[in-house]
């Protein structure tokens, strides 16, 4: 019913609370998951909640890592409303921020409210209290605003308009007539991304609401109801992680071959970067996977075009109909560690809150961010490797293409967008929070060059302000380019706001990909995955000279033929029975540029697929697929 009463008080077994990895020292490239809990030979459950790690040796609950805690109130999670009319469902950012908020993502129109009805238990004058941000602050009128209705009246509060990170801020008080269903209502001001996490009344003046995101996951779970229950568990033969083109390759692949198949994706569609929500169109090619990819993959329509909606319904009709157990709108929050091995993995369900715990004897990561090798203690790569490192120096572009000295940068983050011309005049309001960022640059329309990549920002730890960042140069340059009295008929068709991410953890595996595999075309016994477009890496114009740093350029090498990529880039060195599809596979940041693109990331899932598959039919580890098997592997795909 979206909101709950709970009086509760909570004591906890013992726990243990580590960080992950160690902190990356400047310069350094690579991260080795060796000192930290994730490495411990023997059996744990790790739950990742805001950035910490909590251990137990038994199998927990909800609350675990949770601090005793006293109180009353109605909890409603913004993303349990029943209705959301025209706010969008932000799932992107929940490991930073600790919740999936609710988005007014209205290009500059009003949307539309979402309502929920909750059971008030008593009447009386109750404290409203809003979790939320004010995302772009500065000496401007904030572009989030939004109010709270409850039971029809309209509190006096303006929400979006405080502090610039996400807190609990007062709404005041309402006095509610009797007990029973009230409605509650979120009502954007804008249309410029005003976003709300959740809403507690409570008959309590002070209450002492948790700021700690460890303490308010376990205080959700709490005042929801969640932790009265048993986290369900489900056993498969193998569980793909990350819905994008390769996590539906390597479902679809063991699938074909009677594997019983998880797949976990944390939006509600399946596509990834391919999907409507972002519509870049799927480059590469399909190799050995085309009666697999072709289900799908998408025709190379313009990037955000809106035919990504015809292909996002072949895909979803493909996923449907695969025998595979989707699991759509689940993001993935924790895992069990048994010796090398991880033993099952947690992902809470984005709208009821409800975690499940999915075993299997081998696992997938194909979540972009390498999520899955990064909770086990997994060695991994960021930034750019110094060109000695890897022989991947090219005189042409210096600098530009790969670094004397290894650093922190990567290919960054695209929001893609576009306007249409109408036959009537359209008007836009000012946005003088994104002229900062825009400057004098107008557009109607955003391709794969915007894109965002700052050294001083992080693109998992800092991805909503990157999201964020050019979403301003977006409404900015559109503004611009509406000043124009011959552009007074364009208006906003689409804008993403769900980024497209290129690069940020790349998973260590038995051999690392990187430059002179492609450019020299190397040969390889274990080879899975055949490519042959330009190594194609980007960087930010404004190292050029640019004034704009919300665009990008590419270089491009011809290796003038097909190249390869090998089965032992494809799982861990470090945690036995895991594999990797995608981004986060084995290489360098340049052995990345070529193969990253979502065919050829579709090709690997399929590899990866195929190889648990002989896991089970052999009761081997995807190493041990590679030295004894893997003949038997490159027949299955059709090498």
């Amino acid at each position: 019913d979206g909101g709950i009463k709970w009086d509760f008080f909570y004591t906890h077994p013992p726990f243990f609370s580590f960080p992950i990895h160690p902190e990356p020292k400047s310069g350094q490239i690579f991260m080795k998951g060796k000192k930290n809990i994730a490495s411990m030979d023997r059996r744990f459950f790790l739950r990742v909640i805001g950035g910490a790690s909590f251990t137990s040796m038994a199998a927990p609950g909800y609350l675990m890592g949770a601090k005793a805690a006293t109180g009353s109130g109605v909890l409603v999670e913004a993303s349990n409303f029943a209705n959301t009319g025209g706010w969008k469902i932000d799932t992107q950012h929940y490991q930073q921020m600790g919740g999936n908020y609710l988005l007014a993502h209205g290009m500059g129109q009003p949307v539309a409210d979402a309502t929920t009805t909750v059971e008030i238990p008593e009447a009386g004058q109750w404290q409203v209290w809003v979790r939320n941000r004010d995302w772009c602050p500065g000496e401007w009128q904030a572009p989030g605003r939004f109010q709270v209705s409850i039971g029809g009246e309209t509190l006096e509060a303006t929400f979006g308009a405080g502090e610039s990170g996400w807190h609990w801020e007062s709404g005041g008080s309402i006095a509610i007539d009797q007990a029973g269903p009230v409605e509650i209502a979120l009502k954007d001001l804008t249309g410029f991304d005003g976003r709300c996490d959740a809403i507690f009344l409570t008959k309590e003046e002070a209450p002492q609401l948790p700021s700690d995101l460890q303490e308010l996951s376990s205080w959700k779970d709490q005042m929801s109801g969640r932790s009265e229950h048993d986290i369900a568990e489900h056993d498969y033969d193998v569980v793909v992680v990350g819905g994008g083109m390769a996590g539906c390759g390597a479902a679809l692949s063991a699938q074909s071959k009677g594997l019983k198949v998880a797949l976990v994706q944390d939006r509600p569609l399946f596509g990834g970067n391919a999907s409507q929500e972002i519509r870049v169109h799927t480059l590469g090619i399909h190799g050995y996977g085309t009666d697999i990819l072709s289900g799908i993959d998408t025709p190379h329509y313009p990037n955000g075009h809106p035919d990504a909606k015809e292909a996002q319904k072949k895909r979803e009709a493909t996923m449907a109909a695969s025998g595979v157990d989707l699991f759509a709108h689940h993001i993935a929050c924790g895992l069990e560690k048994d010796g090398d091995k991880v033993a099952s993995v947690e992902a809470r369900e984005v709208t009821s809150g409800k975690i499940k715990r999915f075993k299997a004897p081998v696992f997938i990561d194909a979540t972009g961010d390498g999520w899955l090798g990064y909770w086990a203690g997994a060695e991994f790569r960021t930034g750019r490797e110094a060109h000695s490192e890897f022989d991947e120096k090219w005189d042409q572009h210096g600098d530009l293409w790969s670094p004397e000295v290894a650093d922190q940068k990567v290919m960054g983050t695209s929001v893609l967008w576009n306007g249409e011309q109408t036959k009537e005049r359209h008007e836009f309001p000012e946005v003088p929070w994104a002229m900062p960022v825009a400057k004098e640059h107008e557009a109607h329309k955003g391709e794969w060059y915007w894109e965002y990549s700052n050294n001083d920002l992080d693109q998992i730890d800092d991805a909503e302000e990157i999201r964020d960042h050019m979403l301003r140069a977006i409404y900015g340059s559109f503004y611009n380019y509406k000043q124009h009295p011959k552009n007074a008929t364009w208006r906003l068709r689409w804008v993403a706001y769900v980024g497209g991410k290129r690069e940020s953890r790349r998973l260590v595996g038995d051999y690392v990909y990187s430059m002179k595999d492609a450019t020299e075309r190397r040969e390889f016994p274990d080879a899975v995955v055949v490519e042959h477009r330009d190594v194609d890496t980007h960087y930010q114009r404004k190292e050029t000279g640019d004034p704009h740093d919300f665009l990008s350029k590419a270089l491009f090498y011809n290796p003038k033929g097909n190249y390869l990529i090998p089965f032992r880039s494809l799982y861990s060195k470090d945690v036995s029975n895991l594999m990797m599809a995608g981004r986060c596979f084995s290489c360098t940041h340049i052995g990345l540029a070529g193969p990253r693109v979502m065919n050829t990331v579709g090709q690997m899932g399929i590899a990866t697929g195929y190889a648990a598959v002989l896991c089970k039919k052999h009761g081997a580890t995807p190493k041990e697929v590679g030295e004894t098997h893997i003949t038997e592997l490159r027949d299955m795909i059709g090498v």
